[in-house]
């Protein structure tokens, strides 16, 4: 209680909230993160999630890829929960300037977020290799297999593979907004994912909030840790 409290107070005392959210945030609406005991990584995969979801695995089996990536990556049924919609909330009260994100799976907008900068990309956006047309989520997933443009190409999802670089502007505005923020309030990531996770040592400003499940390495740089959901959290500031 008492942290929920310092939450409300920090909240309180801030005017430019950024939040630096992961899989823990979507994990309230049924989307499995990675590493959890209950997380993608403890399905028995022919090969590990690092390659199944790599550039070159795409490139050299791309039926293999979209096999997994349709089955494992899509919920077209999820809605954003208590989290996705605070947050939201503190947007439009004038609280929170932005949040950065490294999931894709497009609840932040869902839930009337405006000022979202998506690290990993979105699984709405996808795109013709060759003509660079765009197609929506549905496409995907109603393509059989390898989903085709109408010109002849191969589509690929708009969402960072392993071994892919972040995007520029992506990158450049996260920055610009952790720098220029008050307070940082990181939640539902274990910060292990590199290089997302160090865009937080750009973060000079009065609060450094963490709130995740389990502990992270950054623990003993916050001013507040709370070890909680980040919906339940939310709900009860």
């Amino acid at each position: 209680m008492n942290e929920l409290i310092k939450l409300k107070e920090i909240i309180d005392k801030s005017s430019n909230i950024v939040f630096f959210t992961g899989a823990g945030v979507s994990t309230e609406s049924n989307i499995p993160d990675f590493r959890s005991a209950n997380g993608l990584g403890t399905k028995t995969l022919k090969y590990p999630l690092e390659i199944m979801l790599s550039h070159s695995f795409f490139m050299k089996d791309t039926a293999a890829f979209y096999d997994f990536y349709k089955n494992n990556m899509i919920y077209l049924n999820a809605l954003p929960n208590s989290a996705h919609l605070k947050m939201a909330k503190l947007e439009k009260a004038g609280k929170v300037k932005a949040i950065v994100t490294q999931n894709i799976d497009n609840l932040h907008y869902q839930a009337g977020s405006k000022n979202v900068y998506e690290l990993h990309g979105n699984v709405n956006r996808n795109y013709c290799m060759k003509c660079h047309k765009s197609y929506d989520v549905n496409y995907i997933v109603n393509a059989k297999g390898v989903p085709f443009c109408s010109c002849g190409g191969i589509i690929k999802p708009d969402v960072v593979l392993y071994e892919e670089a972040l995007e520029d502007d992506v990158i450049d505005g996260s920055l610009k907004a952790i720098m220029q923020a008050d307070c940082l309030i990181v939640a539902g990531t274990s910060l292990s994912v590199y290089p997302a996770c160090s865009l937080i040592n750009y973060f000079h400003g009065n609060y450094l909030v963490l709130i995740n499940k389990s502990k992270t390495t950054y623990d003993k740089r916050a001013d507040l840790v709370i070890n909680a959901l980040v919906g339940e959290t939310l709900e009860a500031v």
